[in-house]
Formats: structure tokens, sequence, C-alpha cells
């Protein structure tokens, strides 16, 4: 789900601006720090298609584009990729029409055909029937997201899509294990690459590396036309955005922790945790030989020692041996 960006508004002719001008940035500045982040977003997109095989050659992409600021990235970033990309593949907007109140029809269509994008306009009412059916108050996103992805689906089929691409980025997938641990009991979180629950499709994820706050940047040096959800953008006290914010804490008072926490989801150790499906437990037995996975019974695990004190203390350095001051290189 995209998360609106920040709408700003400009005083009008005759108003008086709310406080003093900021002052003028050196353009040609603001100009290396804009391609800096247009690269970085690239390759991280193309990074990620390479590390999960997200798309394939001759593959036709079904861009999941709400309006919101991660999938007008995700559209834009593709199409730019699709152009330098060693092999063919086609990319195709979509976009639903929930006949929200007041809701912009004619923006993504007249931005779509501005730029001469391939589109699809899905129009169906889901808005009234989670009105209808969830009470005053109610979550609604749940009801609205199952809905959504049905209509998706089918207009995945009618398309001859090979691949749904939806707009989740790296806070996303954070958010999404840490919802997962907190009340669900599971490690789980969204993965960059997976078959649709109806077995017919393949969904995709290539904003897996990509922060929002880039993202953010990335849609306002673009000017993308941003449409906020209003159905269900606007419960405050969702727990997902009650995790979101636990994670900027983290990430403004402990630089590094969330890179660490978002390397953890692809360096997984099986045999160290307790989930019988994924380790035969019942097998274990001892062979004699040394193992580097080996439990260290009452020992501390010397790497997750010295990535805690260089936590505590980034003037130390780490390196394969032990501890050294950086101040001694």
């Amino acid at each position: 789900m995209d998360t609106p960006a920040t709408d700003v508004r400009m005083p009008l002719s005759g108003e008086s601006a709310p406080g003093p001008s900021a002052p003028r940035r050196d353009p040609r500045k603001a100009e290396f720090e804009a391609n800096k982040l247009r690269k970085r977003l690239r390759r991280q997109v193309g990074e990620a298609i390479g590390e999960y095989g997200l798309i394939e050659p001759h593959d036709r992409v079904m861009v999941c584009v709400s309006g919101g600021k991660d999938s007008h990235g995700l559209l834009d970033i593709l199409l730019t990729l699709k152009e330098r990309a060693p092999f063919p593949f086609e990319v195709i907007a979509m976009n639903l029409d929930q006949k929200q109140p007041d809701f912009p029809a004619e923006v993504l269509p007249r931005f779509f055909e501005t730029r001469d994008i391939p589109y699809r306009i899905v129009e169906q009412d889901t808005y009234s029937v989670v009105k209808r059916v969830i009470p005053e108050g109610g979550t609604l996103c749940s009801l609205c997201s199952r809905l959504r992805r049905g209509v998706i689906y089918r207009t995945a089929t009618q398309l001859g899509a090979t691949k749904i691409a939806l707009g989740h980025h790296r806070d996303d997938v954070l958010a999404t294990f840490f919802l997962n641990l907190f009340f669900g009991g599971k490690l789980k979180t969204m993965p960059p690459k997976l078959v649709s629950d109806d077995g017919k499709h393949v969904v995709i994820r290539p904003l897996v590396h990509v922060r929002e706050r880039d993202l953010a940047r990335y849609a306002e040096l673009n000017e993308f036309p941003i449409i906020p959800c209003n159905l269900c953008g606007s419960q405050e006290h969702l727990q997902r955005k009650q995790v979101g914010a636990m994670l900027r804490e983290w990430e403004k008072k402990h630089p590094g922790r969330i890179e660490s926490i978002f390397g953890a989801l692809g360096n997984v150790v099986p045999s160290h945790l307790m989930d019988r499906s994924l380790f035969d437990f019942t097998a274990v037995k001892a062979s004699g030989i040394p193992t580097a996975d080996g439990d260290i019974a009452f020992d501390v695990d010397p790497a997750l020692e010295r990535a805690a004190v260089a936590a505590a203390n980034p003037r130390i350095a780490i390196d394969a041996i032990g501890l050294r001051r950086a101040d001694d290189e």
C-alpha cells in the first residue's frame, strides 16, 4: 500500500507566506544530489531484479499504480530500466478506480497518456462494499485489500501479464516483519517474489531495497501527480503506523540498527531457530566433525559481541581478529 507524500500548500497570489523564506539552494548542488538519488534508486531496483530473478526476458510486467509516491516511483524506474536492460520486457500500468468519493479519476489517465505509457484503468466500486460491510470506525484495510487483490488478479489474466509488480519498499518489508512478530506469532514479511495466493500469478516487489524517504524525494523531483488514499490512509491508529514510527525512532537513535535488521531477513540460520518444518531436529547426531554453525554452549557469540561493541562505540573498529581503535590504523 502506498504511503501518500506530504501535501505542501503554496501561498496564493496576495497571500503572505507563513514564515521566512528558506535560503536559496545552489542549483548545481541540488542537481548533483538529484542525480545521485536517481542513480541509487535505479541501482537498488536493478540489484533486486538480479538477486531474486524478478524480471525475465519477454516478461509483461503489470505495475499496480495507485497514484501514491511508491507506485509512481516504481513505474518510472522500471520504464527507465526497460530502455537499458540487456533483454526485452514490457511494462504496462494498471490502476483500480475504487469509486471513492472525490477521487480524481482523470489524473492518472492524463499522466499516462502525456508520457505515452501503456495503461489499463479498471473501474469497480469496492468502496461502497467496504463501507457497507465494515461498521463505522472499523478497520477498512483488510477487506479493501482482498477486494482489490481479486480485481488485480483478473486484470493481470486479461492483459496476459507474467508478473504483477507492487510498490512495497524496504520500510514496508520491515514493518510487516514486526507486525507478524508482535501480533501474528510468525517470522514472516513481504518477500521480493512469490506466487499469488490463487496460484496463477507471480507477484514481485522491485523496491525491496529502497527507503521510503528516498521515494518521497524522487516523487517530489519528478512532480508525480500524487493521489492520497483517503479510504484507509486516514486511520492514524493502525498498528502499521505505530510500527513505522518505532522504526523511524530506532533509525534516529541507533544508526545502523535498521540496516542490520533488514540484512537479517536474508541471512537466516534454520538450525538456530525452532521451526521443525525448516530443520529436522530429530536427525541431529554428533558426528565428531567441527561445524561452523554448531552450538557454542555457554560462550558469547563472538560475532554478536563485536557487533554489539561497535554499536555502543562507533569509534571502535572491528576486524576478523578482534577489536582495535580506529585511530590506531
